[in-house]
């Protein structure tokens, strides 16, 4: 096999891509980038029953999303297919034989009733629940006896009983396991589907992958997958077992404390060059304090040496602040072509593209994410609606004299800029002796609706001055 840098992320298709393994993919993604390798994109599809329809699309979009190209794969092919392990059962059935011939494994012929049973009653006096190997005591007579009666069975990893095993770790360094602590896996299911064990070793060994970049919760199963290794007389690839992702609390990140699926946070407004800033920092680190990259300063700057060995808090309120940060500084018509859906589903009218991008450019100075954007938006494509203490403002002498000045004024305005409108202001003063709030607080409530919000200018260059003098008109009494 060459020394070509090849890594791949295997996601199972059981449900949304999880910001965990959209984590992981951006580290092999990276990797690959940086070294001139192959990322390799491989779907894990044996568990059936845990199977969702569509899942294996929504993941492709999710990549696709924020940017995570592949270079081998669904619908992009490759040397080394084929990328779905549904496709690749007879591969891992045969590599299982072989470990059954040299005795590293062995059939299993317990039915699910009697597993429970076995684990109930370890529990009951305290033992480990682990399977406690009774069939791997089965004489050779015994096991055709019972594949002659037509009994289903599973294949099982035969793991030593004394000793341990040492391996290294990019991120951990030195790690010993105490065989005794390994049990034996279950390879192939009565079902005839491999589990994940056999599974990726034999791809991973077949597809040439050189590094495997995963969660920490692998660490454990890395024995069984090394033991496989030298059974078939393989070399294994170099390990690397990224820190898990926490919630506030330093428990593990699950959907049960709020969302941790890809989709959720791009639905939410969060931009795909912010959730990928923020993801690539949750277990990685520069080597200066800097925080915020772009994907390709990303490839420049990553480095498996730089990953963390302890947890990292997946702290909402600091993705935010990055997605503020990509609001205010991405180009503006992309932006509203992002923001496009969340008006689309207010039902207002986003025809008018510059009179939209205008607001794009007002709103992405006050919002932390794109699903914020119509709210704030609101005052400039829906009618106004006043609350009793506003009306009393708008009712008040000064107000109402203001109002009508800018009645008569307003139209004489050849072009909105700030000098133009400046200018008239200073014109209301000395007509109506209106200032500071007395002239700007009715004058924004009635044409924009809230006393608080943009510079005059603004206002009135979005709405324009028919709009304007509508809005006015409204008021007077």
């Amino acid at each position: 096999m060459s020394s070509e840098i090849r890594v791949r992320f295997a996601p199972s298709p059981t449900g949304y891509l999880h910001v965990g393994g959209l984590r992981t993919a951006l580290y092999d993604y990276l990797y690959a980038r940086k070294t001139g390798g192959k990322f390799v994109l491989r779907i894990e599809d044996t568990d059936q029953a845990r199977y969702v329809e569509g899942a294996v699309e929504n993941l492709l979009k999710s990549l696709k999303m924020v940017g995570l190209e592949y270079d081998e794969g669904p619908e992009v092919g490759g040397d080394f297919g084929p990328y779905y392990q549904s496709q690749r059962t007879e591969l891992y059935l045969a590599h299982a034989r072989e470990l059954v011939d040299q005795d590293a494994a062995y059939r299993c012929f317990c039915t699910p009733e009697e597993l429970t049973q076995q684990r109930e009653e370890q529990k009951a006096l305290g033992l480990d629940t682990r399977y406690d190997g009774r069939c791997r005591k089965l004489t050779k007579e015994e096991t055709e006896t019972k594949l002659a009666n037509g009994n289903t069975f599973t294949i099982r990893l035969k793991v030593p009983r004394e000793g341990e095993i040492v391996f290294f770790d990019l991120v951990r360094d030195r790690i010993a396991f105490q065989w005794e602590t390994v049990d034996d896996q279950v390879l192939i299911k009565s079902d005839g589907f491999p589990t994940y064990h056999l599974a990726n070793v034999v791809d991973d060994h077949l597809m040439g992958i050189s590094h495997v970049i995963r969660g920490e919760e692998w660490l454990s199963s890395t024995p069984k997958h090394i033991f496989m290794y030298q059974i078939f007389g393989w070399k294994p690839p170099k390990w690397i077992h990224l820190p898990l992702i926490l919630n506030p609390d330093k428990s593990k990140l699950s959907k049960r404390q709020g969302d941790v699926a890809t989709e959720d946070f791009l639905k939410k407004g969060f931009l795909p060059e912010a959730l990928i800033n923020f993801i690539a920092l949750l277990g990685w680190h520069s080597a200066s304090d800097r925080e915020l990259y772009t994907l390709d300063e990303l490839v420049q700057e990553f480095s498996l040496k730089r990953l963390n060995k302890s947890g990292s808090v997946f702290d909402i309120e600091k993705l935010k602040w990055m997605n503020s940060h990509y609001l205010k500084t991405l180009e503006t018509g992309y932006i509203a072509i992002k923001a496009t859906p969340y008006f689309k589903e207010t039902g207002v009218d986003i025809s008018d593209r510059e009179k939209f991008e205008q607001i794009i450019d007002f709103a992405r100075e006050r919002a932390a994410t794109l699903a914020e954007f119509p709210e704030l938006a609101k005052p400039f494509y829906t009618e106004l609606e006043f609350s009793e203490e506003n009306n009393e403002l708008l009712e008040v002498e000064m107000s109402q004299n203001v109002f009508k000045f800018w009645m008569e004024k307003l139209p004489e305005i050849i072009e909105v800029n700030v000098a133009s409108i400046n200018a008239l202001l200073n014109q209301t003063t000395e007509a109506t002796g209106a200032k500071g709030k007395d002239l700007y607080f009715p004058l924004r409530l009635a044409i924009f609706g809230s006393i608080h919000g943009p510079e005059l200018t603004m206002i009135i260059g979005i709405l324009g001055i028919e709009k304007c003098l509508e809005r006015l008109k409204k008021v007077i009494r």
